[in-house]
């Protein structure tokens, strides 16, 4: 008979692929996994891994085993979860994932409340790039993803939360700074600083002006960094112009404001969801998490129709 041990340790090694790190994940030794995984192999008369490979990888119906592993796993912990919904008890472990240019603006609104909240949660949030949570949800190494939407994933829910405006962020110097809106067209120039690629915020500045051309090819240097932060600080002290989300004027000097501009044609805007497996069994936590970054954030950011979204997929 499978068992959900067993499950878990397949699981495990899928996501780890080393024997040794499945283990050490799974709080037990190497022998009793090995065992237990090749007892399961035994017992259904088929090879789940292959072995002989490095790092190892599942065998195709091992793939296929592994993922509707996942599957049963989530749904035994919706067991427990039914139980706690039943007894009015909000606990567990929410892990967190969210995308560098939201973190460092958007944490800081609503984490605080939620902890103080729930205290019976115990929260971990990690700071990684669109792709990276797309691969995590899919090993179940975090539990929701904070991100830009729509990811057109099937195997994706999503559930926006707020739409930021994306402004323009220009030098004091620069020929733009004395306009008070700007075109599009204006910012089609090689004077632009972009984020690095795996950003999603690079690709929707991207969308947005499709014929950027060659960037950064008048400017000091060529740089493209991981951070908004430190794109501003270089516009400021090189020149230049790039783009910021709305969410960072929140955290600007008056000085820095002064910075920034709106586009004249239309408002573009990025929606921010949360994101989580179909599969997924936290469904309160998820909920309750919803909520409260809604309600910690004003009223006019969560209207769609306030600006027009604009895609970076």
């Amino acid at each position: 008979m499978v068992t959900l041990t067993q499950l878990e340790y397949i699981v495990a090694v899928d996501t780890y692929r080393h024997f040794g790190k499945a283990a050490e994940h799974c709080f037990i030794t190497q022998p009793t996994l090995s065992m237990q995984i090749k007892k399961l192999e035994e017992d259904l008369e088929i090879i789940i891994f292959d072995r002989s490979k490095q790092p190892l990888i599942p065998t195709d119906v091992g793939t296929r085993i592994v993922e509707q592993a996942r599957v049963t796993l989530k749904q035994s912990e919706e067991i427990t979860n039914i139980v706690k919904d039943h007894k009015g008890q909000v606990s567990g472990m929410l892990r967190i994932g969210i995308i560098p240019t939201l973190a460092p603006y958007l944490l800081p609104v609503f984490i605080g409340r939620y902890k103080k909240k729930y205290p019976n949660i115990f929260i971990k949030v990690l700071e990684l790039t669109t792709e990276n949570i797309e691969e995590n949800l899919s090993k179940d190494l975090i539990d929701v993803g904070i991100l830009v939407t729509p990811l057109h994933d099937e195997k994706i829910l999503e559930k926006p939360i707020f739409y930021e405006e994306m402004l323009l962020y220009a030098n004091k110097n620069h020929k733009l700074h004395s306009q008070t809106k700007v075109k599009l067209a204006d910012i089609n120039t090689p004077e632009i600083w972009l984020l690095s690629d795996g950003h999603c915020f690079r690709d929707q500045v991207i969308n947005l002006c499709s014929n950027l051309g060659t960037t950064d090819s008048s400017l000091p240097f060529h740089f493209e960094a991981g951070s908004l932060e430190t794109i501003m600080n270089i516009v400021d002290r090189e020149g230049g112009i790039t783009l910021i989300p709305e969410l960072a004027l929140d955290t600007m000097s008056e000085k820095r404001l002064s910075n920034v501009r709106h586009f004249s044609e239309l408002t573009p805007l990025r929606e921010v969801s949360l994101v989580y497996s179909r599969h997924f069994a936290k469904h309160k936590l998820i909920t309750l998490l919803w909520r409260e970054i809604k309600e910690a954030l004003p009223q006019e950011l969560q209207t769609e129709d306030r600006g027009t979204i604009v895609e970076w997929r």
